[in-house]
């Protein structure tokens, strides 16, 4: 018998990749599509879509009749408010935790939240991730249910990252507060890998998972940047960019988001995630659980996504 999966986020970078693959390893898979990203969804018998969004109850009941499992990839990643974030991160997550459990039998449920949930205190988004980690956890009675916490997340199709490794790979490196801050990273295919092997198994502990590329203690920039330049085969420029500078450039705009409108890339909150020293995490509890090991370290994933 072929079981139903449901998916939120499925035109995203992550979301996408996610329904490919668990609809390769037999699940049917249903997905929530916005009206206005209907042209983004990619060609797939397996996949069913249904219009809806995050805010619409009656498209989530549609979007989760019958699944075994949901994986809840959608998310708000920029904003210049804390309600910008917390109607997907937030909201969004209580809704359909509570739809969730309303069903008999009741789904296994996955969130993919963030890295940046174990420090709330820096920005709106991770404010909001960790409080949709809240929501879940208190919402879900005896539903089975798991968080994961992806370090930086890069591949094909990526629009947060690529824009640095593009730069990298002209020759120029900008580097931003401490170039020996240190960072976890996590290729998009290893990432669905652990998806799919958290649903392999029916039932897990409710806890939160961090997930990274395998890599002990992350790298630094200059080692991302060392990377780069061994599959380059050239030198890279480091240019240093005072920290007080990005400071005022973020704060600009975010007062012409207020005042004009619009979705700032760069805001004050993500300049204190930029130079947080420590965004190292930990893929001990995954991998007891399920197994999962990554596969993709930084020089692979690194030609794969600039080459492929």
């Amino acid at each position: 018998m072929t079981r139903t999966i449901a998916i939120t986020g499925a035109t995203g970078f992550i979301g996408s990749l996610a329904a490919q693959r668990l609809a390769s390893s037999g699940w049917q898979v249903r997905a929530l599509v916005r009206a206005s990203s209907l042209h983004k969804r990619p060609h797939n018998p397996l996949v069913e879509w249904i219009t809806g969004d995050m805010g619409d109850a009656d498209s989530l009941e549609r979007l989760i009749a019958g699944a075994e499992a949901i994986v809840h990839c959608a998310g708000a990643v920029r904003g210049s408010t804390a309600a910008d974030f917390d109607h997907v991160n937030v909201e969004g997550v209580a809704r359909l935790v509570k739809i969730a459990t309303a069903r008999n039998p009741q789904p296994r449920f996955l969130l993919v939240s963030s890295l940046a949930a174990r420090e709330p205190q820096l920005s709106f988004y991770a404010a909001s991730k960790r409080n949709g980690e809240q929501a879940l956890a208190s919402l879900a009675g005896n539903m089975f249910w798991g968080v994961f916490r992806p370090a930086a997340v890069y591949g094909p199709g990526d629009r947060e990252l690529l824009p640095l490794f593009q730069w990298m790979f002209r020759g120029v490196a900008p580097v931003i507060g401490s170039a020996e801050n240190r960072v976890s990273l996590l290729y998009v295919e290893d990432l669905v890998e652990a998806m799919h092997s958290w649903l392999q198994h029916s039932t897990h502990p409710r806890r939160c998972y961090e997930l990274h590329d395998g890599q002990a203690n992350g790298y630094s920039w200059q080692e991302i940047i060392a990377v780069a330049e061994q599959l380059r085969g050239k030198a890279i420029v480091r240019v240093h960019i005072p920290v007080c500078c990005v400071r005022m450039v973020a704060a600009i705009n975010l007062m012409a988001a207020h005042v004009l409108g619009g979705v700032p890339m760069l805001t004050p909150g993500k300049v204190r995630e930029l130079v947080h020293a420590d965004w190292v995490a930990d893929n001990s509890q995954l991998h007891r659980e399920t197994a999962w090991i990554p596969r993709i370290l930084l020089e692979e994933g690194l030609r794969q996504t600039m080459f492929k």
